[in-house]
């Protein structure tokens, strides 16, 4: 693997002579509750994202740490890209890495209200001819599922929960303060999904879930089942684009 954050350029130049891809963790500066940082969904797209460009051999470029985080901006600490502002920067980094000789690059997603600026990046810079395959976190419900004491507060939400929990214990435990941990299951409204809705107006702590029953173990088998997975998808993906 080679680390955007220690190499030089003559060393890009000689990984993008043996063809390698680039590997972008994608995060956001949000509250996760009393218990977690701000910088949570940063830290776990950019652990996850090491492990798979290890596991490629990849580029690893240092994450973008801000994403779309409009929806929990009530919370003091909160800072919020645009859509907009979000895929132009993804464009803007897909291009650079084109125009270098790097073959294709795979985005590796930490934050929920990413996604759609992350497609329509991806699918800008296909049809310009520069492969992007987007990540976000594959198998993590059905590891969930099997790993996981608690009940998640929604299908497929995961926010400052026993799964978030876990995994920045295994990533970054000095910031973890696992005595201010406490659970809230809110009611989620009806409408939820289906329009645009700010979470404070059904939640009050920022947490959704339980994550008192997190543990490190549990978070480095998540991590390895995502990265596991990932790593399945981006073969199909090279395969496909003869990269």
């Amino acid at each position: 693997m080679l680390d955007a954050a220690s190499a030089s350029w003559e060393d890009v130049a000689a990984g993008i002579a043996r063809g390698l891809v680039a590997v972008l963790p994608v995060g956001a500066v949000e509250q996760h509750g009393p218990h977690l940082p701000l910088l949570t969904d940063t830290v776990l797209a950019s652990g996850v994202a090491r492990r798979i460009a290890e596991g490629v051999d990849g580029l690893l470029l240092p994450a973008i740490a801000y994403g779309d985080a409009w929806s929990a901006e009530d919370w003091v600490g909160t800072l919020s890209l645009s859509p907009e502002t979000l895929r132009r920067s993804i464009e803007d980094i897909g291009r650079g890495l084109r125009r270098m000789g790097v073959r294709g690059l795979v985005t590796v997603n930490g934050h929920f209200g990413n996604r759609e600026p992350i497609n329509l990046a991806a699918r800008a810079l296909g049809e310009a001819g520069f492969p992007v395959l987007h990540l976000d976190y594959p198998r993590l419900e059905a590891l969930a599922a099997e790993l996981m004491e608690s009940e998640p507060a929604g299908p497929g939400f995961y926010h400052a929960d026993e799964v978030e929990t876990s995994m920045m214990l295994a990533l970054a435990p000095g910031t973890v303060r696992m005595e201010r941990a406490a659970p809230e299951y809110p009611a989620f409204p009806e409408l939820f999904g289906s329009e645009p809705m700010k979470l404070s107006a059904f939640n009050r702590s920022g947490v959704f879930g339980d994550p008192r029953p997190a543990t490190a173990a549990k978070g480095e088998e998540l991590i390895g089942g995502i990265a596991g997975e990932s790593l399945r998808l981006i073969g199909i993906w090279r395969g496909k684009w003869g990269i």
